[in-house]
C-alpha cells in the first residue's frame, strides 16, 4: 500500500471541532452522495491500498482513465483527438492531447488544460469529460499537457513543463489552428493548481494572450501556510476522511512533489508558485476572469473560497459556485449527481463568454 503517515503533519485534527460558519454547512452529504460513497471509497482504496508506490497507481489509473474515454459518451462522437509532442526547456519531450470539433472555426481560442491527479497520478482522460465538453464548441481547442510527475520529477517540474507547452502551443498557433491571443487557461484539482500559478506566472512575465482561468476544484495553498486569520479554514478537519481525497492522502501527494529537503526540516510550503493564494497584492491584480468551482465534502473547498476572495479584493472579475454535499470532482465519480449538469452549464456558459469574445488580456 501506499505509505500514509499515523496522522497530518500539516493540520491539527481537532477532535472537538464544530463546523466553521460561513462554508461548514456545505458538508452536509446528499442522498446521492451517501448512496454510492461506500462504493467511491472501495475504487479508491484498490488504488491506494494495492499499489505499492505511486508510479504502479499511476499506471494502473491510466488503464481505467484510457477505458473511459473508450466509452460511448455521445460528447466524444463529436470531437477529434490527435497526440503532438513538444521538447520542454530540459529536452525532454512531452505530450499533448488536442481535442477539437470536426466543424472547429478557424483561429479557435485555445482551452489550454492541466490534468488533476495530486501532482503524482493522472494524464488527459483523468479531466477527459471537461475536455470533450469544451471542445464540443466550434469556437474552442482544448490542448492537455502531460506534464511530468512526482515523485520522480518533484516541485517545479510539472509547472515547468506547463508553462513550457503553454509557450509552445503559441509559438505554433497555425499548426493548432488557434488565435494566440485567445486562451484559457484551466484545470481541476492539482491542475486547478497549476492552472492558477500559470496565471500569475504569465501575467509576471508579459505573457499576452490570456483571457480567463478555470479552476475547478482546486489547491491553491499548501495547507501548512494558509493564513486562517485571514479566511476561514475547517474543511481539511470537516472533510478529513473524505472518499476520493483525504487530508492524509493529499498530504501523501503533497510530500512526493514538495519533498522536505535534507536537514532543512521544513519545504518551500509558502512559495507562489505552489501556494498562489499567498501571492503578493501587485501579483494579484490586473489578472484575467475566473471562474471556480468546488465541492462541499472536499479538503479544499475553504481554500477556494478565500482564492475568490483574494482575486474579488485584487478587483478582479470572479464567479464562485460551491455545490452542497458532493465530493472532490463529484461530476467525474458522481457523473449522475443532480448537481453534475449545473456544473457543465456554468462551465459551458463561462467558456461560450470568452471563447467567443473578440476581447484580448495583454496580461
Amino acid at each position: 500500500m501506499i505509505p500514509l503517515k499515523e496522522k497530518p503533519q500539516y493540520v491539527n485534527l481537532d477532535p472537538n471541532f464544530t463546523p466553521l460558519p460561513k462554508y461548514g454547512h456545505l458538508s452536509e452529504k446528499t442522498p446521492e452522495f451517501l448512496a454510492v460513497e461506500p462504493h467511491i471509497a472501495a475504487a479508491y482504496d484498490k488504488f491506494w491500498l494495492g499499489c505499492p508506490d505511486f508510479p504502479t497507481f499511476r499506471r494502473e489509473a491510466e488503464v481505467e482513465a484510457e477505458a473511459a474515454a473508450g466509452s460511448p459518451d455521445p460528447y466524444r462522437r463529436e470531437v477529434q483527438t490527435e497526440l503532438l509532442h513538444f521538447p520542454a526547456r530540459d529536452g525532454h519531450l512531452v505530450e499533448l492531447k488536442v481535442y477539437k470539433s470536426p466543424k472547429v472555426s478557424a483561429e479557435a481560442t485555445l482551452v489550454y488544460r492541466m490534468h488533476g491527479g495530486g501532482f503524482c497520478v493522472g494524464n488527459h482522460e483523468t479531466d477527459g469529460a471537461e475536455n470533450v465538453h469544451a471542445a464540443t464548441n466550434p469556437d474552442i481547442v482544448v490542448v492537455s499537457v502531460d506534464y511530468r510527475l512526482a515523485p520522480e520529477h518533484p516541485f517545479p517540474k510539472g509547472l515547468e513543463d506547463s508553462y513550457d507547452g503553454l509557450i509552445w502551443c503559441q509559438q505554433n498557433a497555425k499548426t493548432l489552428g488557434i488565435n494566440p491571443s485567445k486562451i484559457i487557461l484551466a484545470g481541476s484539482s492539482a491542475g486547478a493548481n497549476l492552472a492558477a500559478v500559470l496565471t500569475l506566472l504569465t501575467h509576471k512575465n508579459s505573457i499576452p494572450g490570456i483571457l480567463a482561468q478555470i479552476l475547478h476544484f482546486p489547491t491553491v495553498c499548501h495547507p501548512q501556510a494558509f493564513p486562517s486569520a485571514r479566511y476561514e479554514f475547517g474543511s481539511y478537519v470537516q472533510n478529513a476522511e473524505n472518499c476520493v481525497l483525504s487530508t492524509l492522502r493529499y498530504e501523501a501527494f503533497l510530500d512526493a512533489y514538495l519533498p522536505v529537503p535534507p536537514g532543512s526540516g521544513s519545504c518551500s510550503s509558502r512559495d507562489m508558485r505552489l501556494s498562489p493564494l499567498l501571492a503578493d497584492s501587485d501579483s494579484l491584480a490586473n489578472l484575467p476572469p475566473a471562474l471556480i468551482q468546488c465541492a462541499g465534502v472536499d479538503i479544499f473547498r475553504d481554500e477556494a473560497f478565500a482564492y475568490a476572495i483574494a482575486l474579488t479584493e485584487a478587483d478582479n472579475t470572479v464567479e464562485i459556485y460551491g455545490y452542497g454535499g458532493v465530493p472532490h470532482c463529484f461530476p467525474a465519480v458522481i457523473p449522475s449527481h443532480p448537481s453534475t449538469p449545473l456544473f457543465y452549464e456554468r462551465y459551458n456558459a463561462f467558456l461560450k463568454k470568452y471563447a467567443s469574445s473578440s476581447s484580448t488580456n495583454s496580461a
